[in-house]
């Protein structure tokens, strides 16, 4: 008996056998793709039956092949192996009757994850920090809204009836959505998601949950992927939509992962605890130098699409630039905790809608970069010689060429997961800013 038949016999001993598994893999753009699968029909695992093209780890936002990418029907779309990722055999308690859902990864012929999975990347990465005597320790932190139902996927959003202008951790608010926000918490629950706070946010609308810390990167990354499809599935059972999107409404704020981070050293000890000489350990500062040294190489994995920037425009709610703080939300990177087992970082950069692997993978390597090279470190936004980082840009464009020409994002998520990177983000471009919009009509189609 395999692994994953031993997990499916205890599943079904604990919550009976299921009509059907949802496998979910992730793409490029944290969009999940994959079949259904008969309940009792997971012998086809082991036999190697069940296949998905391998292209579908890389289509752009809309779902198309991007012939640059090299992959798709121009090369004959060859299929990859689909094999279960252990311990993520969960109900799906929102769905009409027994469904399981399942994360899969696709293989070769030897049984090895393809380089084109975003989890392979992040497992690379960590891989790169074990290698260096670092184990890493991540939290997420992940913003939503809950808008009304809407008939017209063009529409624009609108809070639910009753939603004041400014939550800004009003418990009113969450006593209102509290039928909602009570299964969201017992389903995270029952699929052992590790939801910690849930807190109202500033948007009307718009909430947040915090994960618990964990020493498993990969783990942490499922997490916040599988969380996404579950608000979005509890709350489209009470008639209304969820969003992870980055940026809904122009004038309120955005939709933010904020990423908690430390090192571990081989004996378990945090390395970037500080000692009583100092404010701030130089180990800590290295790692935020390092990743203030490639913000703006990886600005394109923290803001991945037309919408991510609008969160960067000024006045947006949002840090805008590589810079850095203790305890300061105004910054890219704040330092909330500097003593002690719980002396970390918070990255503050990323939109809510990034895959996730690839943000870690982009974190977790420029906190190595910074380790391993110790850049220079600005002074911190509170100090009195600091002076203003230069913004980041809020052009998408410019943060994909800025991406493409990168060595380290090169090196880190390497050469042809790059360019295939690069190669969608490209396309994305081309047909999203030929559309002409709205506004352009009304203001320019009678007057010019």
């Amino acid at each position: 008996m395999t692994e994953f038949e031993v997990e499916y016999q205890t599943y079904c001993e604990k919550h009976g056998a299921p009509e059907r598994i949802e496998l979910m893999l992730c793409d490029i753009n944290a969009v999940l793709r994959g079949k259904w699968l008969p309940g009792d029909q997971i012998s086809k695992f082991a036999e190697g039956a069940v296949k998905l093209p391998l292209s579908t780890y890389a289509p752009n936002i809309m779902g198309y092949e991007v012939e640059e990418t090299g992959l798709g029907s121009w090369v004959g779309d060859p299929d990859g192996i689909i094999t279960p990722v252990l311990g993520t055999l969960k109900p799906v308690p929102w769905a009409a009757g027994n469904v399981a859902q399942l994360l899969v990864e696709m293989v070769d012929e030897n049984g090895d994850v393809s380089p084109l999975s975003p989890r392979s990347r992040l497992q690379d990465t960590v891989t790169r920090c074990n290698n260096a005597g670092y184990f890493p320790v991540v939290a997420t932190e992940l913003e939503f809204y809950i808008i009304k139902k809407r008939d017209d996927p063009a529409a624009a959003p609108e809070a639910p009836e009753g939603s004041p202008g400014a939550q800004n951790y009003d418990l009113e608010v969450l006593s209102n959505f509290e039928g909602i926000l009570t299964e969201i918490l017992d389903a995270a629950r029952l699929q052992g998601i590790p939801t910690d706070t849930l807190i109202a946010e500033y948007g009307p609308g718009q909430f947040e949950v915090n994960f618990h810390h964990t020493d498993d990167v990969l783990s942490a990354a499922d997490a916040a992927l599988l969380f996404k499809r579950l608000v979005i599935g509890v709350v489209n059972t009470h008639g209304l939509e969820a969003t992870f999107m980055a940026k809904p409404y122009a004038d309120e704020p955005g939709n933010g992962m904020h990423v908690h981070a430390s090192m571990l050293d081989a004996s378990g000890q945090n390395i970037f605890a500080a000692t009583e000489e100092d404010e701030v350990s130089g180990t800590l500062k290295r790692a935020v130098a390092g990743l203030l040294t490639t913000m703006q190489d990886t600005h394109a994995i923290f803001a991945p699409h037309m919408n991510s920037f609008r969160r960067f425009q000024p006045g947006s709610f949002a840090p805008t630039a590589p810079d850095w703080g203790v305890d300061n939300r105004a910054a890219g990177v704040r330092l909330p905790e500097v003593n002690g087992p719980g002396a970390r970082l918070e990255h503050r950069i990323a939109g809510a809608d990034v895959n996730p692997y690839l943000v870690l993978s982009a974190i977790l390597g420029g906190m190595l970069h910074g380790l391993k090279n110790d850049p220079p470190l600005p002074p911190a936004l509170d100090e009195d010689d600091a002076e203003p980082a230069e913004p980041l840009t809020h052009d998408w464009q410019t943060a994909v060429t800025c991406f493409e020409a990168s060595q380290f994002a090169k090196d880190l998520y390497g050469d042809d997961y790059h360019m295939i990177y690069t190669a969608i983000r490209q396309d994305e471009i081309k047909v999203l800013t030929s559309i002409i919009t709205e506004v352009e009509f009304r203001y320019y189609l009678s007057r010019l």
